[in-house]
This record gives structure tokens, C-alpha cells and sequence, in this order.
């Protein structure tokens, strides 16, 4: 079994937290909905600007998790109102 585990530091345009909200919450549900994913804004839940995703996946195979992962950072790329930080991939054998 693979284990793959994500994290998503992203930064957006948001003047409020309900703002952050708008942007956030479609994102996470495309990312559940296209690519079965588990996500969760783990991070960062009082500031505007700023939101961590956790993102996690089970596979018997490696290659299947890193496409998954691909297509999560395709994913954030075709928003516009965020842009991504930093982000943090590990995939283990278990």
C-alpha cells in the first residue's frame, strides 16, 4: 500500500475570512470531487491572505499517487485568485 501526503501553503485574495472562504471551500471540493482525495484546510484559519491544505491518498501504486498529485497542482494552477507557496509531497511504502 502508498501513502501519499501533501501540503499546500497557498496565498489569495481575500478582504475578509467569509472572502477566504469563497475561494477556498470550491477548490478543496473540486480536489475531492476530480481526484478522490482526502483535503482539509489544516493551517493558517484565522488569516485572510493565507491557507494550508492537507491533502492525503491511499494507492497500491506510487506512480497513480504522484499522477493524483500532478493533477491537484494543475488543479490550483487554473484558479487565479490563489497562488501557490510552497508545497510538500511524500509518498511511502506501507
Amino acid at each position: 500500500m502508498m501513502v501519499g501526503i501533501m501540503e499546500v501553503q497557498i496565498a489569495l485574495v481575500a478582504d475578509s475570512l467569509k472572502g477566504k472562504r469563497h475561494v477556498v471551500r470550491p477548490l478543496i471540493e473540486r480536489m475531492r470531487r476530480t481526484c478522490q482525495v482526502a483535503v482539509s484546510e489544516v493551517a493558517d484559519h484565522d488569516l485572510w491572505g493565507n491557507a494550508t491544505l492537507g491533502i492525503a491518498t491511499v494507492s497500491n501504486d506510487a506512480v497513480h499517487v504522484e499522477s493524483l498529485f500532478n493533477r491537484i497542482e494543475t488543479i490550483m494552477a487554473e484558479y487565479p485568485q490563489i497562488e501557490v507557496r510552497n508545497i510538500w509531497r511524500e509518498i511511502e511504502r506501507r
